[in-house]
């Protein structure tokens, strides 16, 4: 059963939280899938991970290619990886299927705390996976450090 990761955003952009968060997940061994239903906005990430910092390299690909499976960090629209992910990147308001999460060992939902729609949509996934008896951990971003804000308990 995933562990489930709320990260609200509000002195930074995804673009400066995703890089750190991809590279913890690759040191861990894990491959990681990033799902939003924006298009456009994975275009941008794809882009953002090949250029974020001169010194290092992020393995990553957007899905459809031809390789998706092997890939350590795949970037596509909502619903299941091709590249098995033991960690789920949800965002821009993606909303888990908490059916099927089993393959997951963490599934982190990152959204924008400045914006009223992606904070009441995040409130509303912390109840429903809260709901379904999943482990949960709120953090926000404040000030330039993550601060805690609630945990939910797993429920067996």
């Amino acid at each position: 059963m995933p562990e489930f990761l709320f990260y609200q955003l509000t002195d930074s952009p995804l673009e400066a939280l995703l890089p750190a968060l991809l590279e913890k997940a690759i040191g861990q061994g894990w491959r990681v899938a990033v799902q939003g239903p924006d298009a456009a906005r994975l275009d941008f990430l794809d882009a953002h991970l090949w250029t974020y910092k001169k010194e290092s390299f992020l393995p990553h690909a957007q899905a459809g290619g031809a390789h998706d499976a092997a890939q350590p960090v795949l970037l596509g629209p909502v619903g299941a990886a091709a590249n098995k992910a033991e960690m789920l990147v949800l965002i821009d308001g993606g909303a888990p299927d908490l059916t099927g999460l089993e393959a997951h060992e963490r599934v982190c939902i990152v959204f924008d705390g400045n914006d009223a729609d992606m904070l009441n949509s995040a409130r509303a996934q912390w109840r429903t996976v809260s709901a379904a008896g999943f482990a949960a951990v709120y953090w926000a971003r404040e000030d330039g450090r993550w601060q805690q804000k609630a945990t939910s308990s797993a429920k067996t």
